[in-house]
């Protein structure tokens, strides 16, 4: 098999041609380390090479459906044992984790060969991937814009070729936004469908799960058979889904009612090319038979997203607090990293607890949305891949910021509500961009990115379906459709395809 051939089969593919004898796991690896040599100075896809623990992997393959398949995890949660985690942090990268995440586990189950982590941003709390202690990852479309985040290096090495599908993961977003900007299928399966152990109970109270992002539906149905379930100490017992997602994803979903919108629901600027997306969309589906009209779940989107950044301050400060029980050192932390963490500290337990009242609220509304539609669609970012450095906090908003918390005024200035304002501003420039997904993550239900649209620039646009609890097995059946009525899978920047070219 050359460079073509492994480009042009999916992972499910892949592990076919492993067990007729057509290749092997070890010519797999090869090609997957050639195509990310050529990819990584492009992308910075990856920042930890595992190709020793892959070798090892190969004396001792599991049998199992994805046998051979080169596959990569996030640096992020998803822990392998005799490695740091690093979270994209200097403060982390001499923290060794101890065993394997069960969802790591699955995966080497599965037959996968991992033969790296792929980078993000620190903690993976933002939805662009520029972290400082392992440089910024690019898109591969246009690598002066972000390929997303927090699972941008996942999106950058599937999206230039370098594996079928890679492992991520999502707290607000983190599959969702990096396959919009990379031409990718990411599904957020819902809550508790896929362990967060042993590290976590629940990570981020439960709006965090584990996927995958692929360039095939197929991949990601049968990856979620292979990580769907409940394990030992895992805080609540989830009930099996009943079906077998790799056979499901081949059955027609039906005739689908489908509710859409495009405005956003903090009231921020939606740009043109979002807005044609989701009209697009509407236009294929409604071509499919679907019955698709505009509605909006009756939900104050302004109080979800402060309901979302109170979770998110709260448990940037609990991560660091952790860190440097661990001997991380507060300074090694980047600048938002530490302004985060102060917010964090001065929201009281009280106000924390009744921002996570609010959820149910929100899935409440969303459950009445979903009794009359099977499906809410919307854009997944509002606004097409930014540039590097676009949405930052300005020098001076920075300078600041550092300036206070290095004192130790930030803290106090919060508590007192002085700096509400700016703290605002902060927060809506950082949502600005990706308004839509955190809906999925409050409520717990599943939704998906599909890749149905490229802008003029021919950067990737996705467009986002959100779907009832538990419903996964709808979501991936739409996506099959869609794939086959507007198939994305040969769709690659013209570089990978250059170096694919026979030597």
């Amino acid at each position: 098999m050359n460079v073509q051939d492994y480009l042009q089969r999916d992972a499910v593919a892949l592990a076919e041609a492993v067990r007729s004898g057509e290749t092997t796991a070890s010519e797999l690896l090869q090609l997957a380390l050639k195509q990310s040599e050529r990819a990584q100075s492009k992308t910075n896809a990856l920042c930890k090479l595992m190709e020793r623990e892959a070798r090892a992997q190969l004396a001792k393959l599991a049998d199992g459906p994805f046998t051979g398949v080169p596959f990569l995890i996030k640096d992020c949660a998803q822990d392998y044992a005799g490695l740091p985690t690093a979270y994209g942090s200097k403060a982390l990268s001499g923290i060794v984790a101890s065993e394997h995440a069960h969802v790591v586990r699955r995966y080497l189950d599965a037959g996968f060969v991992i033969f790296g982590k792929t980078n993000l941003p620190e903690l993976a709390l933002k939805g662009v991937s520029d972290s400082l202690a392992f440089g910024r990852v690019s898109n591969p479309w246009n690598a002066a814009h972000t390929p997303g985040g927090s699972s941008g290096g996942a999106a950058a090495a599937v999206a230039s070729g370098v594996v079928p599908m890679a492992a991520g993961n999502d707290g607000g977003g983190s599959i969702r936004i990096p396959a919009a900007c990379c031409g990718l299928f990411g599904l957020k399966p819902s809550r508790g469908l896929v362990s967060s152990g042993p590290g976590f109970g629940e990570y981020w109270f439960g709006a965090s799960g584990e996927g995958v992002l692929s360039r095939s539906v197929r991949d990601t149905a049968s990856a979620l058979d292979v990580i769907t379930g409940s394990e030992p100490g895992d805080p609540f017992l989830v009930a099996e889904p009943g079906v077998v997602y790799a056979n499901a994803v081949a059955r027609d979903p039906g005739r689908l009612r489908i509710g859409y919108m495009a405005a956003s629901p903090i009231g921020t600027e939606v740009h043109a090319e979002a807005r044609l997306a989701v009209e697009n969309a509407v236009k294929l589906l409604q071509g499919l038979g679907h019955e698709v009209e505009e509605a909006t779940p009756d939900i104050d989107g302004a109080a979800l997203a402060t309901s979302f950044l109170h979770i998110y301050f709260g448990q940037v400060a609990a991560l660091v607090a952790d860190a440097r029980g661990k001997g991380a050192r507060r300074e090694e932390f980047e600048l938002l990293t530490r302004v985060l963490s102060t917010l964090g500290g001065a929201i009281s337990a009280g106000a924390l607890t009744t921002q996570l009242l609010k959820w149910n609220g929100f899935a409440r509304a969303l459950a009445r949305f979903h009794a009359r539609y099977d499906l809410l669609l919307t854009p997944t970012l509002a606004h097409p891949p930014i540039r590097h450095g676009e949405g930052d906090p300005s020098t001076a908003e920075q300078t600041l910021l550092d300036m206070l918390d290095r004192i130790g005024l930030l803290g106090l200035l919060t508590r007192w509500g002085a700096l509400d304002g700016m703290i605002d501003k902060i927060a809506r420039d950082s949502l600005q961009y990706v308004p839509f997904t955190q809906l999925a993550n409050l409520t717990g239900t599943p939704a998906m990115s599909v890749p149905l649209h490229w802008t003029r620039d021919g950067l990737p646009l996705g467009v986002q379906f959100v779907g009832r609890l538990g419903d996964e097995a709808r979501l991936l059946q739409l996506a099959r459709q869609l794939e086959q009525a507007q198939p994305w899978f040969d769709r690659l920047p013209d570089w990978v395809r250059d170096t694919a070219a026979p030597d």
